[in-house]
């Protein structure tokens, strides 16, 4: 590959990433492909995006909650969380 031609893929890939945009193949048939392809650009549409993203959210997995939310949602009614301090314990290394 010549310079100009490795100094152009390099400054694209670095555009893409920059918009946070991640190349990515998959396999499908012949006949689907039109559709993915058209996935992807909804997904690329900022009016269309967020319309889309919902619509398939579905089809992916379930989305992990966080350690935070995990414990917002926790039923935590009548569980004693204080704990005695005790700093004088002997130790036996």
């Amino acid at each position: 590959m010549t310079a100009a031609k490795q100094k152009a893929l390099t400054s694209y890939r670095r555009r893409l990433k920059r918009e946070g945009l991640v190349r990515l193949e998959v396999h499908v048939r012949q006949d689907d492909a039109v559709l993915i392809k058209g996935v992807a650009q909804a997904l690329r549409d900022p009016d269309r995006e967020n319309e889309t993203r919902a619509a398939l959210q579905q089809f992916g997995p379930p989305r992990r909650k966080s350690f935070k939310e995990f414990l917002t949602e926790a039923p935590l009614d009548g569980v004693d969380l204080t704990r005695a301090h005790d700093r004088e314990r002997e130790v036996d290394l």
